[in-house]
């Protein structure tokens, strides 16, 4: 059973959460698991996964993370600890896919799948919109923004996940805004008629 002391941050509770769950607290693995379950999925499709396979990345994740909780000393928050692994099962999983032989190219599947989905959903073309825009930016700083503009971590646990210096961190998040930022601009901004001849 979870008895830990009244927790300051979202942070704390869920590295409460792990080291309990590394104790055998079964209710404790289901907080922990719950708790970042959105933050790994949106991680995980932001830093390259398809789409269509985030969800088994992210759960490939906790699988990961669950088998080698007993290795978490809670040196770190369980949530850069967890994202750090996510990142890991991310490229792993591009590597293996790099390796594997194309059996089939279809030209038009993202089309296809495109038209599968819902529309009209509120939020819906914002969230289009978002991920085309942080789909064009270079992976550092689409990783450096998500980590912590999407999903709020501190920079210094960006760093620690990214494995580079704070600096680099801060760097990165800026040039990204600036991006996105004249992005926007050319997107809203219509060309003049005459200006295109």
């Amino acid at each position: 059973m979870i008895t830990p002391a009244l927790p300051t941050s979202p942070d704390e509770s869920t590295t409460d959460w792990a080291l309990a769950a590394r104790g055998g607290d079964a209710e404790a693995v289901e907080h922990f698991v719950r708790a970042l379950h959105r933050d790994v999925r949106r991680f995980v499709t932001s830093i390259g996964a398809d789409p269509q396979c985030a969800e088994d990345l992210t759960q490939d994740t906790f699988l990961r993370a669950l088998g080698s909780l007993h290795r978490f000393e809670g040196r770190s928050s369980a949530r850069s600890w967890l994202l750090t692994i996510a990142r890991r099962t991310v490229v792993d999983s591009l590597r293996y896919a790099a390796a594997r032989p194309r059996l089939l190219d279809t030209d038009d599947w993202q089309s296809a799948a495109e038209r599968a989905q819902p529309r009209g959903l509120p939020g819906f073309d914002d969230g289009i919109v978002l991920a085309d825009l942080l789909a064009n930016l270079p992976a550092e700083r689409r990783e450096a923004f998500v980590l912590t503009q999407l999903l709020g971590l501190p920079y210094a646990e960006a760093a620690r996940v990214s494995n580079c210096p704070v600096g680099t961190v801060r760097s990165r998040v800026a040039r990204a805004r600036t991006s996105l930022i004249e992005r926007l601009h050319d997107a809203e901004d219509p060309i003049p008629v005459g200006a295109a001849a």
